[in-house]
């Protein structure tokens, strides 16, 4: 059996893979909420990143022993 069993069309994307009208549609409620969270997921990353790069940057490593250079003589 081939076919859609007289259905119709079950995809959301036409011949040419572009979103059908329908699929526009059913995903036009969460646009506006998920480009929100999407914002605040960046925002909390890069204030994160932002906020430990300004920490390392303060620290002198004043505690951290370096150890001699070595010896030339074998």
């Amino acid at each position: 059996m081939a076919g859609n069993s007289g259905f119709g069309s079950s995809s959301y994307y036409d011949r040419a893979y572009r979103q059908s009208p329908a699929l526009i549609r059913a995903r036009r409620p969460y646009l506006y909420k998920n480009a929100v969270l999407g914002t605040a997921i960046g925002v909390f990353t890069l204030g994160v990143y932002a906020y430990t790069i300004h920490a390392i940057g303060q620290d002198e490593f004043e505690d951290v022993k370096v150890p001699n250079a070595p010896s030339g003589s074998k």
